[in-house]
């Protein structure tokens, strides 16, 4: 007789995040939705020079496999029969680029990351091809023509990397994002591997059409990529292939969308007009607009959301990117030493409850929507003697939430009808002092649900309602019903008005930073021309006064 704990189970869904920070595999219950067990292995990033960020695609790999073995190790400890996973999902880290060997399965080269900005000179140089009256990019893809993006990524590395472009004259290079190279390695690599994308991570390589759902000719010419090396594109639901070797092998990997998208799919944003806001290493506010692409007028992209299914159609959303969110506090912990874990700004940012005047404009990577200004570097501004670590921390959660506060008033003015709330997740919004802060600066109430997974859910939904899986119905009325915490705004209009007015200050003085004269030009005479009380936070350098930031008397 079935253990009845197993017995009660029913059909699992596992989902794999792959995000920027970290790798995660979750298992969730196909009828109830509920998070059954998981497990998170951090990654390295890597800034080898000014800008540049990279990752190594074999450990990203290695930390999926070791993901799912240890998930898999405690629900067997959960007395869960791990037969039950019918399904797997994959939620990735978008823009990425990684390109490897199909005869050997070893990248050809590290995997570039979507902060990345070592392309700004390529950028530079393809925008000239642009004809000034004819924006070919933007209206076959959403997107303008930023560092940010796939395309520039791999045109780099084609200039670049002698053993890139060796191997693509000789037939033996397979391009992708995070999901593709995942999804190639899960089901054979070498040995019959699937080279495959969705439709929401092709929307966001500048080389697809956003409008016929196919890699662009013109596109590729522009950007001379080889379409050989492109993955086929599939729906965000389907079965792609089976899983090879370790616990799961045999079990379909059936669901796939960009981790924004997920988070849309996870938070039941299925009709036109709903949006949410996902806080991670960046922050990203995804609006459905039904089955219509929308171009903004004020920074926004045009993207895929998704597509549930090989016959299904497609449905598309209006975004706001913000480079660094949890970036931030990563940063404070990493390279100043201002917190021990991420959980501790929390408690800094608590004991003051102000910035004390302080702004901070965390434009590491420069500023993403709405300005798409890449000249921007960090500032901090505002200080003085009384300034201490407590004062920086609150003030870097404040700048998560003035930039949701810009996409925001950008998503609204596109769409014509204001927001009335927030719907928000990912790992910040635990830290309920943020999400306090931000329903005090946005002046609306902000809404999360208890189970704050929601790009897990989202992938695994995905998975578990493929053709062929068919154990998780999309249907309204099937669908559970998210628990929600909510936060009021605590603060008058005026008060908040006054802080993002300052804030607009703050962010005009961080852009033109970086010119063919700057500090990063090895030239340091723009020092003599630096306006006083602002500090250059130019990713790995901050002088401000030591003894105030650590709290030494």
């Amino acid at each position: 007789m079935a253990d009845p704990k197993t017995a009660a189970v029913g059909p699992l869904v596992g989902a794999v995040v792959q995000g920027t920070n970290s790798t995660r595999f979750l298992v969730f219950s196909s009828k109830t939705a509920e998070l059954l067990s998981h497990h998170k292995v951090e990654l390295t990033q890597e800034f080898p020079k000014e800008g540049w960020v990279e990752q190594d695609p074999k450990e990203i790999l290695q930390s999926v496999y070791e993901c799912i073995a240890r998930t898999c190790e405690k629900l067997e400890e959960m007395n869960i029969d791990i037969s039950n996973i019918k399904a797997v999902g994959i939620s990735n880290q978008r823009e990425t680029t990684v390109i490897w060997d199909k005869l050997t399965g070893e990248p050809l080269y590290i995997a570039v990351v979507w902060l990345d900005l070592r392309t700004q000179t390529t950028v530079e140089d393809l925008s000239k091809k642009i004809p000034g009256n004819s924006n070919f990019v933007k209206s076959k893809t959403g997107l303008p023509l930023s560092t940010y993006f796939s395309a520039v990524k791999l045109r780099w590395m084609l200039d670049n990397v002698r053993h890139v472009q060796k191997a693509v004259e000789e037939g033996r290079a397979l391009f992708g994002t995070i999901d593709s190279w995942l999804i190639w390695s899960l089901t054979g690599g070498v040995n019959g591997g699937v080279h495959c994308t969705d439709v929401t991570n092709a929307s966001r390589t500048m080389l697809f059409n956003i409008h016929s759902l196919e890699w662009d000719k013109e596109l590729c010419d522009f950007f001379e990529i080889p379409m050989d090396l492109l993955p086929n594109v599939f729906s965000s639901s389907e079965i792609y292939g089976l899983i090879k070797t370790g616990a799961l092998e045999g079990v379909p990997i059936s669901g796939c969308l960009g981790d924004q998208c997920a988070a849309l799919v996870g938070q039941m944003c299925f009709q036109e007009g709903q949006a949410k806001n996902t806080y991670g290493t960046g922050c990203f506010l995804l609006c459905n607009t039904g089955r219509k692409c929308v171009f903004s007028e004020h920074g926004l992209l045009t993207t895929v959301a998704y597509k549930l299914g090989k016959e299904k159609p497609a449905y598309y959303a209006l975004e706001g990117s913000v480079a660094i969110a949890g970036a931030v506090i990563r940063w404070l912990r990493d390279n100043l030493g201002i917190i021990e874990t991420s959980g501790d700004i929390e408690k800094l940012a608590k004991e003051v409850g102000t910035s004390y005047g302080c702004y901070f404009v965390p434009a590491f990577s420069g500023l993403y929507a709405p300005y798409w200004e890449p000249s921007a570097r960090g500032i901090l501004c505002g200080l003085t003697q009384f300034t201490n670590k407590c004062h920086i921390a609150f003030a870097a959660l404040e700048a998560v939430c003035f930039q949701t506060r810009e996409i925001l008033e950008a998503m609204n003015r596109d769409c014509g009808t204001p927001l009335r709330h927030l719907q928000v997740d990912g790992g910040m919004t635990n830290n309920k002092v943020l999400m306090q802060l931000q329903a005090d600066i946005l002046h609306i109430p902000v809404i999360k649900p208890f189970m704050p997974e929601t790009t897990a859910l989202g992938a695994a939904m995905a998975a578990g309602a493929a053709e062929g899986v068919s154990i998780w119905s999309l249907e309204p009325q099937a669908l559970s019903v998210l628990r929600m915490e909510r936060f009021e705004p605590q603060i008058q209009a005026t008060e908040s008005e006054i802080r993002y007015a300052t804030w607009k200050k703050a962010v005009m003085k961080s852009m033109g930073w970086v010119t063919s004269q700057s500090p990063e030009s090895g030239d340091p005479s723009i020092f003599s021309s630096m306006p006083l009380g602002f500090f250059i936070v130019s990713s790995m350098v901050m002088l401000i006064g030591a003894r105030y930031i650590s709290g030494m008397p």
